[in-house]
């Protein structure tokens, strides 16, 4: 299967998640924030939820597609005892404070799946132990794939560290990733970017947002290698800068190729908040934009609807934007996926003509049968244990490959 990815809605044929495990009910209350929680997560049911979700994404997907869990790639890399010792020197190297060296002999001696429980749980019996590492669940922000180019992130917490190396060892080693190998985008230790400021528009158009968790000098890294391979616009949006806006993604997604659902107040009703980064020779031009709607309009010569997150109560808007109404992942064009509490962004969808299915009556449609080319559906999955985690659909997933 190619790894490439041209848009944000073509249909899905491979993605990596993580379902939750027990490194969810290692966090306890006093460390919850530390680890970017605003809530504890009762494992059963979020794991309930989220095979929901991929319940649906299987009744979505062709018959040949993948859904890969992240921990089952990574324990296949470390299978090879010199790609464990790789990764544990990487650790060391990449987390000093945490004095992994001190047992560094002990890492060594683990097993592929040992040392796997040890990244996810950090602990791996004894007296030494590292928070837990819960954000596994959001694959989204560990890499992106745009064209033939994989961007491999980088944390801008560290509670989030241990991810980051996982996915870039995975990417170096596993033979899923082997055809992108020389298309691979980093950036250095002293910036951030993470995979949910990240979206692809098209094979030409990449957006990415300035956000808390990307920083100026690394969007500008990664937009220069993109333009270099091949992107002729990144779009840069500056968004606010707080935790309910963490990621572009958490404002803004796509439902089609010229359809979208966008939080207003950091979206819709900002203007001048875009920079077009576009090649001029060996430098990066810029222009400032008056808004994303206008620049998309402009760059693909198409007419682009702006569905209101939340309906058009800016309380309501406010309220489903915090529970990740706006967080929705593209199944096939027009064909998305999302929490079922935000119930005004759904309607708001049926008055743009989606059609309003939830999980279990799409699947019992659906399930082996093929989408039909124009349909538009609106898949309402029930997340309440994994909302808690303040991310959503596309939050949950790393797509690979869309047709």
């Amino acid at each position: 299967m190619n790894v490439s990815i041209n848009s944000e809605t073509g249909r899905l044929q491979g993605v990596i998640v993580h379902t939750p495990g027990r490194e969810v009910s290692l966090v306890n209350p006093t460390i919850k924030e530390e680890l970017l929680f605003d809530d504890i997560i009762f494992e059963n049911d979020a794991r309930t939820e989220h095979q929901d979700m991929l319940n649906v994404f299987r009744a979505a997907m062709p018959e040949n597609g993948k859904i890969l869990e992240i921990l089952d790639l990574a324990v296949s890399c470390f299978k090879d005892e010199n790609v464990r010792g790789e990764f544990i020197d990487l650790m060391i190297d990449e987390l000093p404070s945490e004095n992994l060296h001190t047992i560094r002999k002990d890492l060594l001696k683990l097993d592929a799946e040992m040392l796997v429980r040890f990244v996810s749980e950090g602990t791996i019996g004894g007296p030494f132990s590292l928070h837990p590492a819960p954000n596994l669940l959001f694959t989204r922000d560990l890499a992106a794939v745009v064209g033939n180019n994989i961007i491999l992130s980088r944390a801008a917490k560290k509670a989030r560290a241990r991810e980051f190396l996982l996915i870039r060892t995975i990417v170096k080693h596993h033979p899923l990733f082997s055809s992108v190998k020389d298309n691979i985008i980093s950036i250095s230790k002293d910036q951030s970017i993470e995979g949910g400021d990240v979206l692809v528009v098209s094979d030409k158009i990449v957006l990415i947002g300035m956000s808390e968790r990307t920083s100026f000098s690394g969007l500008m890294n990664v937009a220069h290698q993109l333009l270099s391979n091949g992107v002729e616009h990144v779009l840069a949006i500056d968004i606010p800068k707080q935790r309910s806006s963490m990621h572009l993604d958490t404002i803004f997604t796509f439902t089609d190729t010229n359809e979208c659902v966008a939080y207003p107040p950091a979206i819709t009703h900002q203007k001048y908040n875009v920079v077009d980064l576009f090649s001029g020779g060996t430098h990066v031009q810029t222009r400032q934009c008056p808004s994303l709607k206008e620049t998309l309009e402009e760059l693909t010569g198409e007419t682009f609807t702006f569905m209101n997150c939340g309906g058009d109560d800016p309380v309501t808007q406010h309220r489903e934007q915090w529970t990740d109404g706006a967080n929705l992942f593209a199944l096939a064009p027009g064909v998305v996926i999302g929490y079922g509490r935000n119930t005004e962004t759904f309607k708001t969808m049926q008055a743009h003509g989606y059609r309003h299915l939830g999980q279990y009556e799409f699947i019992s449609k659906y399930k082996n049968k093929e989408l039909k080319k124009g349909e538009k559906i609106a898949i309402s999955f029930e997340g309440h244990e994994l909302c808690r985690g303040r991310g959503g659909a596309r939050c949950m997933t790393l797509p690979f490959s869309r047709k």
